[in-house]
């Protein structure tokens, strides 16, 4: 499959907002795996692998990447590592992919997985999300206080100016996280991260910074609760 026709898979906004990127700091790519292979249910397993399809689209999108690469950093799900090793041959660079327990669940939201887990198989995905950004589920972080984290992890891993640092992760985490960034809980399917779509961060005079599907946002970090 030729680059332009692959790369049409990914969210429109993702390949113009390099063009939107600072340069003068380093940056952090937060962004859900690639294409996986369908779950026989409507719930995937982390036991469901990327397609051949989905570690060719991560290739081409680490080709894409227009400055630096410092690290790799990763759920430890396999079709998060396997993302994050395509992006770095795609980048034409080699570099060890980092696990991280704040990338996956439980370990970044989730506290309590006896509580949240049966709650999360009623709901599915989207409708859970949409709770948890409201604080209406137990057994996890709140969202303030699962992005404090999150952010904590992502300013910790920035290194030189001018850099991009990779963290791949899943939906779930991806969406409550930039979705209580951007203030908005009533989210719909429309809102749903796409398979490799990404949000990027950088961090300046107090405040992080976000570009998300086009859109610049920016949070004084003093405003989020100790």
């Amino acid at each position: 499959m030729k680059s332009s026709s692959i790369l049409a898979q990914l969210h429109p906004a993702l390949i113009s907002s390099l063009e939107l990127l600072p340069r003068h700091v380093p940056v952090a790519l937060v962004t859900r795996h690639s294409i996986r292979e369908q779950p026989k249910n409507r719930f995937a397993g982390y036991d469901v692998p990327l397609t051949a399809e989905g570690v060719e689209l991560a290739k081409e999108w680490g080709r894409c990447l227009d400055r630096p690469i410092a690290a790799f950093h990763s759920s430890p799900v396999e079709r998060c590592v396997k993302t994050a090793e395509a992006m770095a041959e795609g980048a034409g660079i080699e570099l060890p992919v980092a696990t991280h327990p704040s990338l996956v669940e439980p370990g970044s939201y989730v506290v309590d997985l006896p509580v949240a887990g049966p709650y999360f198989m009623k709901l599915g995905p989207l409708a859970f999300a949409r709770k948890h950004l409201k604080n209406q589920v137990r057994g996890v972080l709140s969202p303030e206080q699962g992005a404090r984290q999150l952010l904590q992890h992502f300013e910790n891993s920035l290194t030189q100016p001018g850099t991009l640092s990779v963290h791949v992760t899943h939906d779930t985490i991806l969406a409550s996280f930039i979705y209580f960034l951007c203030r908005e809980s009533d989210i719909e399917e429309a809102h749903w991260p796409w398979m490799l779509e990404g949000a990027f961060l950088w961090f300046e005079e107090g405040s992080v910074n976000w570009l998300w599907r086009g859109e610049t946002g920016s949070l004084l970090l003093k405003h989020l609760s100790g």
